[in-house]
């Protein structure tokens, strides 16, 4: 760890890669905030006591001097962009193999240490949600004043969770006010990194976070993934009438009138089409 300056009100935000960032849009948003804030590392997670290196193998690289042999790892970046009005941490994460509860110790020691007033913890999740409508970020909280503040809910979901939910829960246990930010990506397309999720979680980030973030080329980044997706799905009819019954039922709960039970018709008409029955 780098010796750490008094830092201006900080905040942490934190991704990690594998289980809670489908299509890489919670990795790749981390990612985007490291160059448009120019952040630099100022601490990393001994790899030895988190991860199994047969699931997160060390690479080698070529350098000018030499091979080199870099370690997966947790890395924790600080961005002092004069442009922002706090200083910022970057969790810039592998979701860790072994040892989970001390992982997510280490990284509140830290947000601790620098007083840090808030977590925000981004990640993306597969959904039945259409690649041409704008990708629905569900923002939850457990801190009553978070929740008053920004007109938020308690997560309802139960089941398995990531280091996402993890770090999050221990953050409230330790009375540090988190925040969870989630993507939804369309499961039929989240095979390569999705700029459209990336852009929509960043977009979330400035409206929880009350500031500006360059965009950049995201915009369209996001344009050109779209129409390719829109080539994918026009080559074939299953997945064509798929994305057509998504539309219908993400344009029906847009609209102010729409029930619970309007849009399970849709899907009911599609299965109904396609000769099957709506599961029980």
């Amino acid at each position: 760890m780098r010796e750490i300056p008094r830092l201006r009100d900080p905040i942490v935000i934190a991704a990690f890669e594998g289980w809670n960032d489908a299509a890489e849009a919670a990795s790749a948003a981390i990612e985007h905030l490291r160059q448009v804030w120019d952040a630099e590392t100022i601490a990393a997670i001994d790899p030895e006591d988190y991860y199994d290196y047969q699931v997160n193998r060390p690479r080698v690289q070529r350098l000018d001097s030499g091979r080199a042999i870099t370690w997966p790892t947790t890395r924790v970046l600080l961005a002092r962009n004069p442009d922002l009005p706090r200083d910022v941490l970057l969790v810039d994460g592998i979701e860790p193999s072994l040892r989970w509860r001390a992982f997510v110790v280490e990284l509140l020691d830290l947000a601790r240490s620098v007083d840090a007033s808030l977590l925000v913890c981004l990640g993306a999740l597969l959904a039945d949600v259409p690649h041409s409508r704008p990708f629905p970020v569900t923002v939850t909280s457990e801190d009553p004043t978070l929740i008053r503040r920004h007109a938020l809910e308690p997560s309802s979901y139960e089941g398995p969770t990531g280091i996402v939910g993890v770090l999050a829960d221990a953050a409230t246990q330790a009375e540090l006010p988190a925040l969870s930010c989630w993507a939804a990506v369309p499961h039929y397309a989240a095979g390569a990194v999705c700029p459209k999720a990336v852009l929509a979680l960043l977009r979330r980030l400035e409206s929880v976070l009350d500031l500006t973030i360059p965009h950049l080329d995201l915009q369209e980044r996001a344009r050109t993934w779209e129409r390719s997706v829109d080539e994918l799905a026009a080559s074939d009819d299953e997945v064509a009438e798929y994305v057509r019954v998504l539309e219908q039922a993400q344009d029906t709960a847009d609209h102010p009138e729409a029930s619970g039970d309007a849009i399970a018709r849709e899907f009911e008409r599609y299965l109904r089409r396609r000769g099957g029955e709506p599961s029980a």
